[in-house]
């Protein structure tokens, strides 16, 4: 779909006219609404890291992915750039990756604690994963108008999740993208690990995290002990043991 430019439509065109989750994560992938975004998830796949010279990366944006019904949401910054943007699934293959899913199979949220590859068995119990931007941005780096042009796939995900009661927000990206996509100002609910607030609409709660990235975990300033608290409060808010 292009606009009058002849430029690729922005998301916001399509997103309200899809009806399902499946609809929805069918034409993710299919977005070109961020040129500079774009070119680098291609250029990163065509070059790949030595580790993956074997495999054929994703390479487009990428839909969030988890339990339909789910209660609880996590919401990240975007896929990296040799983990979901080489399989095709958020926070699969990478060690920030390893870190989450590690955390919700301890919460009783995941089948498995690892996530390698998109056909590797694991299955989200009660749990939605989704992030702020679709594409892996250079040097982790999403600009204002990439963020703005990529929220509403997050706006019309969270409408087709009718049950969700809780949202977890994976760093301030994720927790800022993820209140403009409920149309709240970022402003009146400030981010902190550990913070919590109330919310007027639905989901109704909002907890923050620090996010799993290596600068974080390796560093000891997220451990597993804090994340597991951060999951054990959002059960509970969600209603779920």
């Amino acid at each position: 779909m292009a606009d009058r430019r002849g430029g690729a439509a922005p998301p916001r065109v399509v997103a309200p006219r899809l009806r399902t989750l499946p609809a929805l994560e069918r034409a993710i992938p299919k977005c070109e609404a961020c040129p500079r975004l774009r070119a680098h998830c291609a250029e990163v796949a065509g070059v790949r890291r030595r580790a993956y010279a074997d495999e054929t990366y994703w390479g487009r944006p990428v839909p969030g992915f988890g339990d339909p019904a789910a209660r609880l949401l996590v919401v990240g910054l975007a896929p990296a750039a040799h983990g979901a943007n080489r399989t095709g699934r958020m926070f699969t293959g990478d060690r920030s990756g390893d870190f989450l899913f590690a955390a919700l199979h301890r919460a009783g949220l995941a089948n498995q604690p690892t996530s390698l590859r998109r056909a590797d068995g694991l299955a989200l119990s009660g749990v939605f994963i989704s992030a702020a931007a679709r594409c892996a941005p250079p040097g982790n780096a999403l600009l204002p108008d990439e963020a703005a042009r990529c929220r509403p796939w997050l706006t019309r995900e969270l409408a087709l999740l009718p049950n969700l009661r809780v949202a977890v927000s994976l760093g301030r990206v994720g927790h800022d993208a993820f209140l403009r996509a409920v149309g709240l100002a970022p402003r009146d609910f400030p981010w902190a690990h550990g913070a919590e607030h109330a919310l007027p609409g639905a989901p109704r709660h909002l907890v923050g995290s620090f996010h799993v990235s290596q600068q974080n975990t390796f560093t000891g300033r997220l451990t597993p002990p804090m994340l597991d608290a951060i999951f054990e409060r959002a059960k509970a808010l969600a209603g779920r043991r």
